[in-house]
């Protein structure tokens, strides 16, 4: 086996793609690792706008939480209607292009598409926070080890989707005993100490407040809590991805995931005020993030501690993988309906879309380096695309039941309804709430995607106009004009000198004449008459034409592009055939020392625009 199969698997054929669904065990680390891991960077994000008020700022803590998860349950009710509703895949893309039309649907997949690249970026950069809690003499190499873990979890995706939530399942179970044991015993504790635990490891000291108690401050806390929310549609956008019964194994799923977020930002909000948990600035030494000061605190810095920031950090860094799962699916759908290039629909050597995923891995890498992996800045940018999506859906979801004529009164409404309030009343929180902070961003640059999508739709609509009406077919009285551009008398040229005979009576080859071959032009006018000319008139065929053309300014390309369209306008009805001799080298790496001229050649006529031009390479291969 090949390094390359080793190293992303064996091709895979169309009809092993029922091997590759999900189950639930599987589907809960490949679609939930996006929501469980939020319970480390969501909680933490509201701790840290609460910090300006000192310790009475831990008092609202809870009841924030609170909020949080009685939203997490309006929207988990909703999208298990979304699921039944839309058995292929009811993304919000999906819902709301059906219910709302295709230009509403855009913006629900543009914004989706930010929430995916964000999550990428703050699920790995939160994870290397917790290494580097762990270890801070690592601090300094943030960047590093989030550009090395999103380089590993870019290959593990390109090696197949069941293969990626086989990967993850041990992490994530160790994942939740690690935390939902941390978090028991630090229940016990609590409540065996009447509600003031004492600290095995001691948290940092709660700084003085700064700042007085305001509405604004607690919407701040809101809206980054709220980051704890993302991810909870990846489920219904990849029903197809389960195996059958996919409605039940879908809803079983999302049920996993939802239940066990609940209940961990639960406990998480009422543990983090008893142990009086500080949420620390990133960027400065001695950086603790909230789980790592929580699971210190009540069960120490020994082997445990490490255990579970290990599966912490797993869980963090390829919290990822929803994105990586979701954000090709939602790239197909939309080169489907020509709003992206085509290829974005081909599905890769191992059944994924490969296009999608490296265009995530090469965005997500742009946004790390700009916010050098530092989760607190990018978490003002995190949650807008995400709600967004919800209310599209939510919204889709609506319309749907009133087109099947189903009553307000109808639970399957009324849940739809209120996921669409509560999602609407949330984002105009987040918006208000992170604007200045950032959040700017991705409301501007929302609308632009949307314009960018907007008008590679309407190419292909124009490309598809004037291509798509059928024509008979007409067929050429004269056969065409051959040019072959040569760089002297070889095995190349004659090989293409050949094929431009078979075509034609009327072929020209073309040399470019600079100062720096000049004598090789003389010699070659001599070559030509004795191994061209003199053979042709022997065999009684047409003799191919040398013409020679002095390039002063020593271009290469231009001259023969102004020979070509000259050639063009002085043959009106026919065709002009561009043939290009070509080297072939053995090894791919050899190709750049004699291929450069060819492939450009070749690139600029294309983009010459000449319907009556035609291309052809002759390849020489080399032994």
């Amino acid at each position: 086996m090949s390094l390359f199969n080793k190293l992303f698997g064996r091709p895979l054929a169309s009809w092993e793609e029922r091997k590759q669904r999900l189950s639930v065990m599987t589907g809960v680390p490949a679609l939930g690792l996006d929501a469980l891991s939020s319970t480390a960077y969501g909680p933490e994000a509201a701790l840290l706008i609460l910090l300006p008020l000192g310790a009475a700022g831990e008092h609202y803590f809870f009841a924030i939480t609170a909020i949080i998860v009685a939203q997490l349950f309006i929207l988990y009710m909703s999208y298990l209607q979304t699921i039944t509703a839309y058995p292929n895949g009811g993304g919000s893309y999906i819902v709301a292009s059906n219910n709302l039309g295709k230009r509403v649907g855009v913006w629900a997949a543009v914004a989706l598409l930010i929430d995916y690249i964000l999550n990428v970026c703050v699920g790995i950069a939160a994870g290397i926070g917790v290494i580097v809690s762990a270890f801070p003499t690592l601090q300094p190499y943030t960047l590093v080890l989030c550009l090395f873990v999103l380089l590993t979890l870019t290959i593990i995706n390109l090696r197949g989707v069941r293969e990626s939530g086989i990967v993850f399942i041990i992490p994530t179970i160790i994942f939740i005993v690690c935390i939902a044991s941390t978090l028991g015993i630090g229940f016990v504790q609590t409540w065996l100490s009447n509600g003031h635990p004492h600290a095995i490891i001691p948290t940092p000291t709660m700084p003085q407040a700064s700042a007085t108690l305001s509405y604004w401050i607690l919407l701040g806390a809101f809206a980054n809590g709220l980051t704890a929310m993302t991810g909870v549609e990846a489920v219904s956008n990849a029903v197809p991805l389960f195996q059958k019964p996919a409605v039940k194994n879908a809803h079983r799923t999302l049920t996993i995931i939802v239940l066990t977020l609940g209940l961990f930002l639960l406990a998480l909000g009422y543990l983090c005020p008893a142990y009086h948990i500080v949420a620390m600035d990133e960027s400065k030494p001695g950086y603790q993030t909230v789980l790592s000061q929580l699971v210190a605190a009540v069960t120490g810095r020994g082997v445990f501690y490490y255990i579970a920031s290990f599966s912490i950090f797993i869980v963090l860094t390829y919290s990822a993988q929803t994105s990586f799962t979701d954000f090709p699916r939602v790239c197909r759908l939309l080169a489907e309906d020509n709003f992206l290039p085509h290829f974005f629909a081909d599905r890769g050597r191992r059944l994924v879309f490969t296009y999608g995923i490296v265009t995530l891995a090469i965005l997500s890498t742009l946004i790390l380096i700009m916010f050098n992996g530092i989760t607190t800045a990018l978490i003002p940018l995190f949650a807008v695309g995400a709600f967004a999506a919800f209310i599209f859906s939510q919204i889709g979801m609506v319309v749907y039941w009133l087109k099947k004529g189903q009553g307000v009164l109808q639970n399957k409404m009324i849940f739809n309804a209120a996921g669409a309030l509560s999602t609407s009343l949330a984002l105009v929180v987040i918006i208000l709430a992170k604007f200045i902070e950032g959040a700017w961003l991705v409301v501007i640059l929302i609308p632009i995607l949307v314009f960018l999508l907007n008008n590679i739709r309407k190419h292909y609509k124009k490309i598809s106009k004037e291509i798509a009406e059928p024509l008979a077919l007409e067929i050429p009285k004269l056969s065409p004009v051959v040019i072959i551009p040569i760089n002297g008398w070889d095995r190349v040229a004659e090989k293409a000198i050949q094929l431009g005979l078979l075509l034609s009576d009327d072929v020209t080859a073309i040399y470019i004449s600079t100062e720096r071959n000049v004598k090789n032009a003389h010699n070659l006018t001599k070559i030509w008459a004795e191994k061209v000319e003199r053979p042709a008139n022997a065999l009684k065929l047409p003799i191919p034409k040398l013409k020679i053309i002095n390039s002063p300014f020593r271009q290469v390309y231009q001259p023969i592009l102004d020979y070509v369209k000259q050639t063009r306008e002085d043959n009106k009805t026919r065709l002009i055939a561009v043939i290009i001799p070509q080297l072939v080298e053995a090894h791919w790496y050899e190709q750049l020392l004699h291929n450069i001229r060819a492939a450009g050649l070749r690139t600029l006529l294309f983009l010459q625009h000449f319907n009556r031009i035609v291309v052809i390479s002759t390849p020489w291969y080399l032994h």
